[in-house]
Formats: C-alpha cells, structure tokens, sequence
C-alpha cells in the first residue's frame, strides 16, 4: 500500500481507535498501521487501557491524542449512552482532539441523539450511520448457529441492507485522512436488501451444506440466548433490536459507500467466497 497518502496535511494524528479489537476497530488500526500512521488501541487490554464502564480510564487513554474513531459497546440504543459519549466529547474537547468518527446505528433515535451531540462537540467529525454488518456470520452471534445448520431469528420476512465491515473501516480511515469528509454523515448500506433466510440459503448453498432458517418468537429467541449463559442485559437489548428496530424501518438502500469511496459497496455473495476457505461455516 503506498503510504505517502496524497493528503497527509490533513491528517490529524495520533488516532484512538476506540474499540480497537471489535469488528469495525480492528480493521481500522490495520489500515492506519498499514499508512503508518500513529494508532492506539482503545481496549481493556490496551496500554493505556480504555474502558466503557470506567470513565477513569477515558482521559489518559485521550492523552496526546488528535483524533479518536467512537465505537460504543453494546450498542448506541442502550441507556446511558448519550452521556457517556456527551461526556467523551467535552474530554476529547479539552484534550485538544482534532477529529471525531462516530460509528452509528441506522433507525435508531438513540444513536440519533448521540450523532447530535458529536455534531454539537466543536470538533471536526464524521458520522457513520450502519446497519448489520456481514461480519455478524461470521464473527459473531451468528456464527455458531450457521454452523450447527440452524439460523433461529425473531426476524420473519425482513429485509436489512447488511453492510461490509471492510467497507465501514475504509470508509473511516478516509474520514480521517482526507479533509474533504469533514462534518459528513454517511449512511452505509451494502448494495442489496435481503432477508435472513436469504443470507442462511446463500451460505448454504456456498458451503454446500444443509443449512437452515427458522423464524421464531422474540420471546423463544430471548430464552434461548439465556440458555447460553448471556447476561440479561445483552439478551434484553438483543430483543430490543428485533422488536423495535428491526421493523422494516431500515428496508432501503443508501449510496453512502460510494459518495465516500468513489466505488460500489462490496456485495454478500463476495463476502461469503471470501470466507469459504477459513472453514468458518463448516
């Protein structure tokens, strides 16, 4: 990768990747070591360490610090997420930060208030605004079930713009290396609405495995997830998800990947290839 990137004066760094091991973080400080450019690692694990539960650990992780990506863990719809990330912005305002990428949740007023309060910050910034990542097969929740050959979702016929992960880091990586994505809000989606049948038979028929979907109630799927020893919180904003959010409200398409990057959101089919080989579905 040719790292004298055209527009380095507009590079506000070093980076705070927050949630820097997640799906989206981790692709994004390989793309900026790759740049060579500065990055820490915003984690519990990270020197120094970040944590969401802790507000003590905000600030010495912010420490010398021009630019920080916000990703919230577990999500932006949970409560007290508009004062943590109100409360991270005044400390990221007073630590002298220069930019600000917040990764957002598509229909959801909460995420909408937390996006206003980083618009309100006084700092350059750039909002990604997301639905369901591919990644969600592949490296999370979903994963082990496609594996056992049973999909079981609250999810009927509903069709979501899932989105590459890939796609979201590369978008933020140009949000904080290019001038020209400051104070932009772009909304991401793949380039195909589709169902989670659609997604399981894809996968199947991929692996040429036996792999199905079965729609099941919100309150079956809850007991289910507390089977496997979630916490009641995760379960609870899990269900929330699919009660409230997953309405058919996000059932359309956006060009956000290609006013950004100038190209076409990657599609699932080339999602899937891509992944057949790591044995992941097998």
């Amino acid at each position: 990768m040719n790292t004298n990137h055209s527009n380095t004066t507009a590079i506000a760094a070093p980076i705070l990747v927050i949630g820097g091991n997640g799906r989206t973080g981790k692709r994004i400080v390989q793309r900026l070591k790759e740049l060579r450019i500065p990055v820490r690692v915003g984690s519990r694990s990270g020197d120094p360490s970040f944590d969401w539960t802790n507000r003590s650990t905000w600030a010495p992780a912010l420490e010398g610090m021009k630019a920080v990506y916000i990703s919230y863990q577990p999500d932006l719809a949970v409560e007290g997420a508009t004062d943590d990330i109100q409360f991270l912005a005044e400390l990221a305002a007073k630590a002298g930060v220069q930019k600000l990428v917040l990764l957002s949740g598509r229909g959801e007023p909460e995420a909408l208030a937390c996006e206003e309060i980083i618009q309100r910050s006084g700092i350059d910034h750039t909002i990604l605004r997301c639905s369901w990542f591919f990644q969600n097969f592949s490296e999370s929740v979903f994963q082990e079930p496609l594996q056992a050959g049973l999909l079981a979702l609250p999810a009927g016929d509903m069709k979501e713009p899932f989105v590459d992960a890939d796609d979201i880091a590369e978008v933020a990586v140009a949000a904080f290396t290019d001038a020209k994505h400051a104070n932009r809000l772009y909304e991401l989606t793949g380039p195909r609405l589709m169902t989670f049948k659609e997604i399981t038979a894809e996968i199947a028929k991929a692996t040429g495995r036996d792999i199905r979907f079965q729609d099941v109630s919100i309150e079956e799927y809850s007991k289910t997830l507390e089977g496997f020893g979630l916490p009641p919180d995760y379960v609870q904003f899990i269900s929330y998800l699919f009660a409230e959010v997953f309405d058919g409200r996000n059932a359309s398409l956006t060009n956000g990947v290609q006013q950004a990057l100038n190209r076409e959101a990657s599609d699932f089919s080339s999602f899937v290839q891509k992944n057949i080989p790591s044995g992941i579905w097998s």
